[in-house]
């Protein structure tokens, strides 16, 4: 079954190896700010042409409160191999922390039984579910939804 709309962002535990960032510092630079986490494989030509969309957003955002945490979710054997994810992270600029989830206990904790990729999970500062995305077109659906997040962390910083 699919993450419900306002489920807890799960714990971020399982990761085979992190980049960017360890698991508690990811965790807990999310804590109170709205959170996009979107999973991604190196042999998803899809998820490689929006990482630039991601590291935008990522930048054109933060300010407004947005972080961006990445989980490498492998599909084919071949995905495993970290350093060809190493390879793509500097080659795509992904700044933002980067979870590799070889064991698929990520894919598990975020029901992602489908095993969607790309797939966005929109996460509101209270670390709640506010919107799910995936394929070719998950950006675009997504844009509504993490302007109105986005809008009610401006809203809540201001009272």
């Amino acid at each position: 079954m699919a993450m419900k709309i306002g489920t807890q962002m799960p714990q971020l535990d399982g990761a085979t190896e992190w980049f960017g960032a360890t698991q508690a510092s990811a965790e807990a630079e999310a804590v109170g700010r709205p959170t996009l986490v979107h999973f991604w494989s190196a042999s998803c030509s899809i998820c490689k042409d929006n990482l630039p969309r991601i590291a935008q957003w990522r930048d054109e955002k933060k300010d407004q409160g947005l972080r961006v945490i990445g989980i490498h979710m492998p599909r084919y054997e071949s995905d495993t191999d970290v350093e060809q994810v190493r390879d793509l992270i500097g080659k795509y600029n992904v700044t933002e922390p980067v979870a590799v989830d070889n064991e698929h206990k990520l894919k598990d904790a975020f029901h992602n039984h489908q095993g969607f990729v790309p797939a966005y999970y929109l996460f509101d500062r209270e670390g709640k579910l506010r919107s799910f995305a995936a394929g070719e077109r998950g950006l675009d659906m997504l844009k509504s939804a993490l302007e109105r997040v986005l809008a009610a962390e401006v809203t809540a910083s201001t009272t």
